[in-house]
């Protein structure tokens, strides 16, 4: 059943939910006759990864009346996401994805099928105070900001009002390139929605195309200097770097062997769900990170997207 709208939120993200084909061997996509169909979208990930936790987390979305459309609301309904802000669009329709399968602990090669689709219609129209400031914490993306103009506008009008209303925001970067008009108008986006995020966390590649800089404390040091009150540097496999202005330090990444390495993408959101959850527990920052790198490294031993994120009782005894 869909999670009441007057069920208590924790949290509240806002993006595009698409249904991904993952390919059942590997080779290039072409060659591919079979394919699994699961959600995908960094939001939703994340969306799902902390429903999983136990939190109360609502989806601001559009999603188009089709077959995947309502494939993704089912699998809402069934995380126990709050769906009551999904607007089904009679116009447009739901987005894509190809993933092929890499058995060799490399990155999958990805192809997306979303120009046009209904997230990217995406405006002001779709906010509601009462609903979006209802958590503690709003989530998001570069990814929903690069999706259109309409899409950038919510999103930057979000991150603003859970800041004034005294709500904690996160913000990574996910950086989609395709997705942005140029790299200037990227960078530019990416950093006037880092200036509204009390928590931003940009991979180490992201943080030197998007700084300039090339140390994760240097980096960090800009984000702060940006108005964000922490900054967590992902490191991949090497771990994290994390800062607050006053602690700081390195987390080690958690080995994880080639041969148990299924699907690197998502790794991301699972290591975002796990800093989040920790904070929202009331962990310090470094263990919050930890436990964010536990996470991660447990996302990319399951195909998929979000296969590998974990329930609270399967967290119990595993991360602090």
């Amino acid at each position: 059943m869909p999670r009441s709208h007057s069920s208590s939120l924790d949290v509240v993200t806002c993006g595009e939910a698409m249904a991904l084909f993952a390919a059942l061997q590997p080779g290039p996509l072409e060659h591919c006759g079979q394919f699994q169909k699961i959600t995908a979208g960094a939001e939703l990930n994340v969306a799902i990864g902390l429903a999983r936790l136990g939190f109360g987390v609502g989806y601001l979305s559009r999603v188009g009346n089709d077959s995947i459309g309502r494939f993704l609301l089912a699998a809402l309904d069934h995380e126990g996401i709050d769906r009551s802000h999904v607007a089904l669009d009679e116009v447009y329709p739901t987005g894509l994805m190809f993933k092929t399968r890499s058995d060799d602990g490399s990155d999958p090669h990805v192809e997306y099928f979303r120009r046009g689709s209904a997230a990217s219609r995406l405006s002001l129209a779709d906010y509601a105070a009462d609903y979006c400031l209802q958590g503690r914490h709003v989530h998001l993306t570069g990814i929903s900001a690069a999706l259109s103009d309409s899409a950038r506008e919510l999103t930057v009008h979000l991150a603003r009002e859970a800041r004034a209303a005294g709500k904690t925001v996160s913000f990574d970067p996910n950086l989609r390139p395709r997705l942005w008009s140029s790299t200037q108008a990227m960078i530019d986006g990416t950093h006037a929605l880092a200036a509204l995020g009390d928590l931003v966390m940009p991979g180490l590649g992201e943080g030197r195309l998007l700084t300039g800089y090339t140390e994760p404390a240097d980096i960090a040091r800009f984000y702060l200097d940006l108005g964000a009150s922490a900054v967590v540097i992902k490191l991949g496999p090497a771990g994290a770097y994390f800062t607050n202005g006053t602690e700081s330090g390195r987390v080690a990444g958690v080995p994880v062997p080639a041969s148990r390495v299924v699907d690197t993408v998502g790794a991301g959101d699972g290591f975002a769900v796990g800093v989040i959850s920790g904070l929202l527990d009331g962990l310090t920052l470094a263990h919050a990170v930890e436990r964010g790198t536990l996470i991660g490294a447990r996302v990319v031993q399951f195909m998929g997207d979000c296969e590998g994120l974990p329930t609270r009782a399967e967290l119990e005894g595993v991360v602090l």
